[in-house]
């Protein structure tokens, strides 16, 4: 079963991200903001994960350039979900490292598929 990490300073968005994934036959694990995201990515390996870019104590693009840094995560497809759709905030992420860029509100089955060409 394929490891998925969602995080977001919003619990009814972990919630919908969540249940979308669990339907579909993920396993994820849950975190609130960035740090507490790359805690728990440096106590165990996902395959993926999923981040909000504006969140407090670390956000997105932070945690995406900090997962990078870390050897298990070099490769691991980092996704962000989130309400930024300027240019400007997708080349930072791009440049942090993110693998992909998603637009809320989401569609469970336009998330699903992105996923699904990224995991391996």
């Amino acid at each position: 079963m394929k490891r998925i990490l969602a995080v977001d300073d919003s619990a009814s968005m972990r919630q919908m991200v969540g249940f979308t994934l669990k339907k579909a036959g993920f396993e994820v694990t849950e975190a609130k903001d960035g740090s507490e995201a790359l805690n728990i990515a440096k106590q165990q390996g996902f395959d993926a994960v999923i981040s909000d870019v504006n969140m407090p104590v670390m956000d997105g693009i932070t945690l995406i350039r900090e997962l990078r840094s870390l050897p298990n995560y070099k490769f691991t497809p980092l996704l962000m979900l989130t309400t930024e759709s300027g240019l400007d905030k997708k080349s930072e992420g791009k440049a942090a490292g993110a693998t992909g860029w998603i637009v809320k509100p989401f569609n469970p089955e336009q998330l699903l598929a992105v996923l699904k060409k990224v995991i391996r």
